[in-house]
């Protein structure tokens, strides 16, 4: 009775339409106050006393750079290393779109912020280059899911904390999986330029070029190597790393380039409150959530289930990867992840697998969930920086997804994809 109250009262009101966060925090309450003995108080005191944590610190300071990156010309000039480097092959706008992607993604941390700031450039310029409407905007959606990946990523931030693994270990895994879904997207992009023609830039870059173009974003590559090398030099903490990056962003933004006046700081400190405000919302309540669940024994009983279906590695992991992929359709990805860590966890270690591979797996299928209906939170965005129409989009997603489920797969039956990096640099 009380699994059913629980995701029942939770379906219903999402599907009425009720918030993610209050849909959570609501079922919570309902479940505790008519199937369990204890005191609906639980549940609120739950919600505050979870956000008293030193690691989730690091997701305002991640937002709040992302923010100060997208409005303080890093992203432009990210823009312009990808198009000297790549932008004259076949497709070469839409890969231009991919690599830049990858380049934000390794300073922002947020997908949708990587979407809006290199889709207002590259779906026009697209555009102008006779590329259809709906595939420009699907590969910038698409690109900008890379950026729950590549470090440093506010859903391995919130993994590590739910999952008690390694915030640095789970930085340094995103690498190659990040790599190797952009690689995927570059490949699609050449295969539906080749099909559409869809031409390049026609310029090769010289030697000259393209060390001008390194130079000129020189300062913002360099943050993501900040950041990295801060934490595994033992200087500062994941932690402390993100409020780093955001100090520099804002020095930079200011002071080097000067494409950040100071009306724009302010601008960029309200919308990274309000970002962080909703977002803390959502994770005090998911962890009320969470707990609840785990009080019930409910991870246990799932993972018996699981477990009692097949003993096949390949086939629990093929289930995993089905369920999480239909999640990510409909439950935002922070939500899903401290839901779903509890229950899943124990299942992924039972056959031998290691957590740091499961936790890139389990965000890698919440970034395709960026990407498909009815949530596809990038689809909306794109949707909105591009002026595109959502069924224009979603038709042009087909083989895109296609290849985005690919390189889940890649990733998924090919651990060291995951763990070698980690384990060679790890203390």
């Amino acid at each position: 009775m009380t699994v059913a109250l629980l995701f029942g009262v939770f379906f219903i009101l999402m599907i009425l339409g009720v918030p993610i966060a209050l849909s959570l925090g609501l079922s919570s309450l309902v479940t505790m106050a008519f199937a369990t003995n204890s005191s609906p108080n639980v549940i609120i005191q739950k919600a505050f006393t979870s956000l008293d944590s030193f690691p989730l610190m690091a997701i305002p300071f991640f937002i709040l750079a992302g923010v100060l990156m997208s409005s303080g010309g890093i992203s432009k000039r990210l823009l312009n290393l990808a198009s000297v480097l790549i932008g004259f092959i076949t497709g070469g706008l839409a890969m231009v779109t991919v690599l830049a992607s990858m380049f934000f993604a390794a300073i922002s941390g947020s997908g949708p912020a990587t979407v809006a700031a290199i889709g207002s450039f590259m779906i026009p310029s697209m555009r102008a280059q006779n590329y259809s409407s709906g595939f420009a905007a699907a590969i910038t959606a698409s690109a900008g899911s890379i950026g729950v990946l590549i470090p440093p990523s506010i859903p391995l931030v919130m993994y590590g904390v739910v999952g008690t693994v390694s915030i640095g270990s789970m930085f340094l895994a995103g690498i190659l999986p990040g790599i190797i879904m952009g690689l995927c997207l570059m490949i699609v992009s050449f295969v539906i330029a080749k099909k559409n023609k869809y031409v390049g830039t026609g310029k090769v870059p010289t030697i000259k070029d393209v060390l001008k173009a390194i130079n000129e974003a020189k300062l913002a590559l360099l943050i993501p190597v900040i950041i990295l090398g801060g934490i595994y030099a033992g200087i500062f903490s994941p932690t402390e790393s993100a409020a780093v990056a955001a100090v520099y962003a804002l020095i930079i933004g200011v002071f080097v380039y000067k494409e950040l006046s100071w009306k724009d700081v302010y601008e960029s400190f309200s919308s990274a409150a309000l970002t962080n405000a909703a977002t803390v919302i959502i994770i005090g309540f998911s962890i009320s959530f969470a707990y609840l669940m785990t009080r019930e024994r409910i991870p246990v009983l799932i993972a018996d289930f699981i477990v009692g279906i097949t003993d096949s590695p390949i086939v629990i992991l093929l289930i995993i990867n089905l369920f999480l992929l239909i999640v990510g359709m409909f439950i935002d990805t922070i939500s899903a992840i401290v839901i779903l860590t509890p229950i899943l966890l124990p299942v992924v270690t039972s056959i031998g697998m290691d957590p740091i591979h499961f936790g890139i797996i389990l965000v890698m299928n919440l970034a395709i969930g960026f990407v498909t209906p009815p949530l596809g939170v990038n689809l909306f965005v794109a949707t909105t920086v591009g002026k595109v129409s959502f069924e224009a989009i979603v038709k042009a997603m087909v083989p895109i997804l296609i290849m985005m489920i690919i390189s889940l797969l890649i990733v998924t039956y090919f651990p060291p994809l995951s763990t070698w990096i980690p384990n060679k640099l790890s203390p």
